[in-house]
């Protein structure tokens, strides 16, 4: 099964909105045949192993990361029968797909035609894999990743704004395979007015994500590269009705025109809407790179699955640099945001601490919602 999860892994952001899966087929204690799902469309993992051994699949057994589907309607086949008809007598599986359409349905499928069926095995590590597919299925939310790059004192630019470079290159290698594996990026209009960023990956054979840019006021600069397509930007902004300006109307067509998707929201930016929003648009994973302002929201809504801080062996120091999280001041330590299944990892000189939000104690959100207005302080490895 661990074999089974490395070549799942090996299609790591290829395969949105669909789960990465890996097969192998072993018979006679030999595994003689494994393969992976590759892409949305393209055949399952199971249906690649079978192809790949032919008759030779009658009584193996076949260890897979994710229940074999059982439904119709799709692209590609029902694996369950596909695994019927040749002849296997045991399917190990990692975990059941949480998809309703599923859900047990293909184990079961899989026993009443008299199939040897086991469940559970490495569960952990294939969750862990396909954390953004569960959390999508299931919560109709995308897995959301909030970056930081920060020095030892937990600053992320000076009171001026510079934030290039706080990292190494090792970090910075990181970060762009991260934005390949993810299917969207997410930030604020203050960091794209101060460091124009690209939000690309620029590794070889790398994804390009899509790039979401939350400008309440529609100020992104014409000349910005993210409004450089493809890959393709999303634009959050501020519904404005009869009171909007001229300028900003014809801003937004014009926009529009170019290529640049937009939406739209009322008085104050309610993240979990934008979540459900990006969703809706088939975004599955998110990762943010925003500044102390946007990371402070984020936490604040709940929002955030994952957290992965790069620090790096520097000081800054001083009152008026921007901190890692911004927000309002908690009075009392216990309500700090508390982190589960804490990891840290060595990238050079720098340090990546990565750790999932515990959802029991929340950071606690400011009394009153107010404008979502975000300073000039990047966050850019």
């Amino acid at each position: 099964m661990r074999k089974a999860l490395v070549l799942a892994a090996k299609a790591s952001g290829r395969t949105s909105p669909n789960p990465m899966v890996g097969a192998l087929i072993v018979k006679n204690g030999r595994i003689i045949a494994g393969d992976y799902h590759r892409q949305a469309g393209t055949p399952h993992a199971e249906a690649l192993v079978l192809r790949k051994v032919g008759e030779k699949a009658r009584a193996s057994t076949l260890y897979v990361t994710l229940e074999p589907c059982c439904h119709t309607g799709k692209r590609t086949p029902p694996c369950t029968q596909e695994l019927i008809k040749a002849g296997v007598s045991t399917v190990v599986a990692a975990m059941k797909d949480p998809n309703p359409k599923v859900l047990g349905k293909g184990l079961r499928e899989l026993e009443q035609a008299g199939i040897t069926v086991v469940s559970g095995v490495l569960e952990e590590e294939a969750r862990r894999l396909n954390e953004a597919y569960v959390k999508y299925i299931v919560e109709k939310k995308p897995f959301v990743i909030l970056k930081v790059a920060m020095t030892l004192d937990g600053k992320i630019a000076t009171a001026e704004g510079e934030s290039k470079w706080i990292t190494g290159e090792k970090a910075r290698k990181v970060v762009h395979r991260l934005r390949s594996s993810v299917d969207a990026v997410l930030t604020a209009i203050g960091t794209v007015k101060a460091d124009d960023p690209q939000l690309t990956a620029r590794i070889r054979g790398g994804r390009n994500p899509i790039r979401v840019v939350i400008d309440p006021d529609l100020e992104i600069p014409p000349g910005s590269r993210l409004l450089q397509v493809p890959p393709e930007t999303i634009i959050v902004t501020k519904e404005d009705g009869e009171t909007g300006s001229s300028a900003k109307n014809k801003k937004y067509i014009s926009l529009v025109k170019s290529g640049i998707k937009l939406l739209s929201f009322k008085v104050v930016l309610d993240l979990n809407w934008l979540m459900r929003k990006l969703a809706e648009n088939g975004i599955t994973s998110l990762l943010t790179e925003g500044g102390s302002s946007m990371n402070a929201r984020l936490l604040e809504a709940g929002v955030v699955d994952k957290v992965m801080f790069f620090i790096a062996p520097r000081i800054l120091g001083g009152r008026d640099s921007y901190p890692a999280v911004g927000g309002k001041t908690l009075k009392r330590l216990e309500d700090a945001q508390r982190l589960r299944d804490v990891s840290v990892k060595r990238l050079g000189e720098d340090i990546l601490v990565e750790g999932y939000p515990d959802r029991s104690k929340p950071l606690r959100p400011p009394a009153k919602p107010d404008r979502f207005v975000l300073p000039p302080n990047p966050s850019k490895l």
